[in-house]
């Protein structure tokens, strides 16, 4: 029989949060009904305002925090409370770790039915600010001004700021140059609803061990009006670029690049280096923004493997090579695999560079190629999966479990479908061994999460 939720929507109640949610919102009961609060801390007695009513959860506005948490701080960013990157600013560091530990828990225990997962302290940074090394920043206008920005939480409203607190430095320079010349210029936005406008996006790569940049115009048309003096001038204003392209995208879709890009100057690279190994970047190759947390990432990949140079290894979903590369030092051979050919390509110069001649890259599904791999007699010692977020496809479980690696080494940007694939593959005869939450993402929800799994002899 259908109950009616016991608040009612424009109720004002004081309320004590108990927990935040995956999202990094405060989590409140009445009588056992969910109230999702966001800014609200746990243990925080709050006023809170009930703005809507589900059937098994409503949601509610922080009005007043009477008794705030030890673990409140004032948040450094002037528009954290309107923008959608960051989540957490409001909370202390240390607060961060410790609900990114526990949310990974929180899935091994519900998703994954693990009662005794050894979730280590999440590993964090000792200055988590200005860690990111590629910005994708929309162009619009506020107020009649045109400008780059960042997007209000869950929308496209674009708001007005030429700094970010978790973009390195070097971008933000970037960012604030560009600025200035594309409102010289009087370059027109892009506008979604009439698919009018030339400029979508400006993106910003920067290589942390080079101190090189790389700009892409993303545009809607071929046709940028003044590009070659915008070029020009961009160059001259940040001696750090030495790359400059435009992509083109002339769909009517929220995805910020299209198909086809064009190199307008300097190098059709930038390089950046991770544990001794050197990768080129090109616009479109996947790199991780955070390359302080990568190494300690890269380094508890390294340790999970436990190679001893005499192991042939599978890195599924290997990108341009960076765990590949670094895992073919101390690998007999090392064989990656990765859906996008462009990715492939620099997989395979980046061997190249470093002279890592034991290694073999193909372009494919990591669920067509590896089980190709082992009709073909290809097996491995260890395997590495890094995935989307979706996880693990199950044709690929499925391989793994026949293949029996000795070792499989886990890398995961989302611990639900982690948690899951890792229920699979202990119930086909695998231990599972620490998990270590690896935070590559501070000030928001995200968390990086890697574990390995040993074949039960």
């Amino acid at each position: 029989m259908y109950q009616a939720p016991p608040v009612n929507k424009n109720e004002e109640i004081e309320l004590t949060v108990e927990s935040l949610s995956h999202e990094g919102v405060g989590v409140c009961k009445v009588n056992g009904y969910p109230l999702f609060v966001k800014n609200a801390l746990p243990g925080e007695t709050v006023n809170v305002k009930v703005t809507k009513t589900l059937k098994n959860y409503g949601f509610g506005r922080l009005q007043e925090i009477v008794t705030p948490s030890i673990d409140r701080v004032t948040p450094p960013c002037a528009v954290y409370s309107q923008c959608g990157g960051c989540q957490l600013q409001h909370l202390s560091y240390q607060g961060q770790k410790n609900f990114k530990q526990q949310h990974v828990i929180d899935v091994f225990r519900r998703l994954g039915h693990f009662t005794d997962a050894n979730v280590l302290e999440t590993k964090g940074m000792d200055n988590p600010w200005a860690y990111r090394n590629k910005s994708q920043l929309p162009y619009g206008t506020v107020n009649g001004m045109n400008q780059l920005g960042f997007y209000r939480e869950r929308s496209h409203d674009l708001i007005a700021t030429d700094t970010c607190l978790i973009q390195n430095t070097h971008n933000d320079r970037a960012m604030q140059a560009i600025n200035a010349i594309l409102a010289k210029h009087e370059v027109f936005p892009y506008n979604e609803r009439t698919h009018k406008g030339v400029l979508r996006h400006v993106m910003l790569r920067y290589g942390r061990s080079t101190n090189e940049l790389m700009v892409v115009l993303i545009t809607r048309t071929p046709d940028m009006p003044s590009r070659r003096v915008i070029v020009e001038e961009i160059i001259a204003a940040v001696p750090e670029i030495v790359s400059v392209y435009q992509n083109v995208n002339n769909k009517k879709t929220n995805v910020i690049f299209g198909e086809q890009t064009i190199h307008l100057y300097g190098q059709e690279t930038i390089e950046d280096t991770i544990h001794d190994v050197k990768f080129k970047i090109s616009p479109r190759s996947f790199y991780q923004i955070n390359p302080e947390q990568t190494e300690i990432l890269y380094a508890e990949a390294l340790k999970s493997a436990a190679l001893t140079g005499n192991e042939n290894v599978i890195d599924a979903y290997c990108g341009i090579g960076s765990i590949s590369l670094c895992l073919a030092k101390d690998a007999k051979h090392v064989y990656g695999v990765e859906i996008v050919p462009e990715a492939i390509e620099d997989a395979k110069e980046n061997a190249i560079i470093n002279g890592l001649e034991n290694t073999t890259f193909e372009a494919g599904p990591a669920e067509v190629v590896i089980p190709n791999w082992y009709k073909q007699g290809i097996t491995a010692d260890v395997i590495c999966v890094d995935p989307p977020r979706k996880g693990c496809d199950e044709k690929l479980l499925n391989t793994l479990l026949k293949m029996k690696p000795r070792r499989i080494v886990y890398v995961s940007c989302n611990p639900a479908t982690l948690a899951r694939d890792a229920r699979v593959l202990v119930d086909g005869g695998y231990k599972l061994e620490d998990v270590q939450p690896v935070d590559m993402f501070p000030q928001t929800t995200h968390v990086e999460v890697i574990c390995a799994l040993t074949l039960i002899e």
